[in-house]
């Protein structure tokens, strides 16, 4: 009597729990989930620069937008004379490597040196208000002029037309700071991350070997260069127009732009070494640029190279930045090219800027916001292209230079940008015998950052799939253009996706032995399997209509096999126990699958049950009538309940 009252109390409790399981909540409507997805993408609580507490009065609500949207109003209060210093020195060491880069990205980008002056004006100033960083240095980046470039001169000939071709390079920074700005408002940081950690290693690593090809033009002292960015095509004119100038009676070639652009990239290389090997020298490879040009240009003034070949940079405009507001194109054929371009443009940088801003955030200890990081870059290449900027973003080769050097917040950027505008109004004009190859040669000297083996190597240890879409983009760069890069990474990242989605994990478990866990066998040898019970776990976070008849093949292939197997013990498979624990959502060719794996079942005498299906999950199959059709007693809360019934049943060893 005293078993029985145990047993009856155990079914009870296994019934009320398997109505836990039936009589979770119904999910909300659609109307609700719409309402509530727009509400947390506007207003998400705690995240979003409009939110405030409700309690506090307009006033406080005013001083809560402004600290949300200007984030230097909150540490402002603490700052002190001590934190200055070390942003004074930091944002000076910044400059001393800005000026010369800005100069030498600007001709990357194919416009006149001072607008690569520029966009380390403006960008910076506004980026040091509203962002969140403390460590990161804004500016002009290898990656983005290169990206400009190819993408621009493929609507535009910068020489045939270079008034029309720095007006589009200004509308394409405006949509640039347009798709960025919407990426932070309406929360749509998760777009960036289309272009996956493995792609952009392999991009980075195509686009600097490309800009280094590209250099070869000032190291070499080439006239006429190709506007394809693929290796080949680079190769090929560098051969063709060396030649032409070596033997050509008319167009004289000098060896000096040579003999000057090595010199001075050995020497660049030679301090970047000494400053990763002694931290404290971490201002040398700094100023190693600023005295590079400042060497060159004097030797070159005093010699009067020029005259014997040498190319120099010749006229950069000071002063202030410009007004480009009616520069900008919005009217004819080529707003939807600009458009585009800015769209990739946006991604590429914010995707840049948020690695190299996450990544110092994290050895300093603190968090980045990434919409409102979203947001400032945004609005700085919005303010950028009304004031003769092109795309700025976040550098990594300054950004460590800024930390080294010890800035504590985003006033370094600011100095930064001071020192860049007395730069122009006081010693611009001193740039006129700059050579070309220096701007090369500093160029190259800051491409070994952006070429990571070890991150390609360590890719290729731990996912073979992610190494795949690391060696499209990178072939795709090199070899045909940054466009194709980027379409072969972010297929094979989305086939990588739709292959997990369309292959999920179906794995048959079992009870490990001394405890009340069941997994995959595989996994763990040995787990234990009950016989004429086979229990199986869907490892996808929903059954649709991309991988439902794969699971429903599977299943019954394995019901099959365990036929065989077991055939010569006299049993065969009389029950099935699908976990679904791991099922977020089912559609209709999902739910039909399960009703063809029932019947299919069915007509072998198999019983099918479900173990923990989530509250979607179960509603949908209950508005299908598929719980009916099973029966409720088959719908249990955990393995071991559902094992247990089906051995008390004895359906096991029918």
């Amino acid at each position: 009597m005293r078993e029985q009252r145990v047993l009856h109390i155990e079914d009870t409790s296994q019934i009320e729990r398997a109505r836990w399981v039936l009589d979770s909540p119904n999910p909300p409507p659609l109307w609700k989930k719409l309402l509530s997805l727009i509400k947390e993408t506007l207003l998400p609580h705690g995240n979003n620069i409009w939110f405030c507490s409700k309690k506090k009065s307009f006033h406080a609500h005013a001083l809560c937008f402004l600290q949300k949207l200007f984030p230097i109003l909150v540490w402002l209060k603490d700052y002190t004379a001590s934190k200055f210093k070390d942003d004074l020195l930091a944002g000076l060491t910044l400059a001393s490597l800005c000026i010369p880069q800005s100069i030498g990205y600007a001709s990357l980008a194919k416009v006149d040196p001072q607008y690569g002056l520029y966009t380390s004006i403006v960008p910076p100033l506004i980026y040091a208000v509203m962002g969140s960083s403390r460590d990161i240095a804004i500016g002009p980046v290898a990656v983005v002029s290169m990206l400009l470039s190819s993408l621009v001169t493929k609507v535009i000939d910068p020489v045939a037309n270079p008034h029309a071709y720095r007006d589009f390079v200004f509308t394409v920074t405006f949509f640039t700071g347009i798709f960025q700005a919407g990426f932070g408002i309406f929360r749509l940081g998760f777009l960036v991350d289309f272009l996956s950690h493995a792609a952009l290693v392999g991009f980075m690593a195509g686009a600097a070997i490309i800009i280094g090809l590209q250099q070869l033009k000032g190291l070499l002292g080439i006239t006429h260069f190709t506007t394809k960015t693929d290796a080949v095509s680079v190769l090929v004119s560098v051969y063709k127009s060396l030649h032409q100038q070596i033997t050509s009676s008319e167009e004289k070639w000098s060896p000096m732009n040579v003999v000057l652009g090595c010199s001075f990239l050995i020497f660049l290389l030679v301090t970047r070494f000494i400053g990763r090997r002694n931290k404290k020298l971490f201002w040398l490879p700094a100023i190693g640029p600023l005295l590079s040009v400042i060497l060159s240009t004097l030797i070159v003034y005093l010699s009067k190279a020029d005259k014997q070949g040498v190319n120099v940079i010749k006229h950069v405009k000071g002063g202030l930045n410009q007004s480009s507001v009616h520069q900008l194109q919005f009217h004819g054929q080529n707003v939807g090219q600009a458009a585009k371009i800015g769209l990739v443009c946006a991604v590429i940088a914010l995707t840049e800027a948020m690695a190299v801003g996450r990544s110092f955030a994290s050895i300093k200890g603190y968090q980045l916001d990434g919409n409102r990081e979203m947001l400032s870059m945004g609005i700085m290449n919005i303010a950028g292209s009304l004031t003769s900027c092109y795309v700025a973003t976040g550098s990594f080769s300054r950004t460590a230079v800024n930390f080294s050097a010890g800035c504590q917040t985003a006033v370094s950027n600011i100095v930064m940008a001071v020192t860049v505008i007395l730069f122009l109004q006081l010693f611009a004009r001193l740039l006129y015998y700059t050579p070309m190859a220096i701007l090369a040669s500093i160029i190259l000297s800051a491409l070994p950052g952006l070429i990571d083996l070890n991150e390609a190597r360590y890719i290729w240890k731990v996912d073979k799939l992610d190494f795949l879409a690391c060696i499209g983009a990178f072939f795709g760069v090199l070899f045909a253009s940054v466009e194709i890069g980027l379409l072969v990474a972010v297929t094979i990242s989305f086939a990588k996706i739709l292959i997990q989605s369309i292959r999920p994990g179906v794995e048959i478990l079992g009870r490990v032995p001394r405890t009340e866990a069941f997994c995959d066998v595989t996994q763990y040898p040995m787990a234990i399997s009950t016989p004429g019970i086979v229990v199986i776990r869907i490892s996808s976070g929903s059954l649709c209509f991309a991988n439902a008849n794969f699971v429903k093949e599977r299943i019954l292939k394995w019901v099959v096999e365990e036929d065989e197997i077991q055939e010569a013990a006299k049993g065969n498979v009389r029950a099935i126990i699908m976990d679904m624990t791991n099922l977020m959502n089912v559609d209709t060719s999902g739910i039909l699958a399960l009703e063809e794996l029932h019947k299919r079942l069915h007509s072998r005498g198999v019983e099918l049950a479900m173990v923990n299906p989530r509250w979607l999950v179960i509603h949908k199959l209950k508005l299908a009538h598929f719980v009916d059709k099973i029966g409720k007693q088959w719908v249990f809360l955990t393995v071991g309940e559902a094992v247990d019934a089906c051995l008390s049943s004895k359906i096991a060893t029918a």
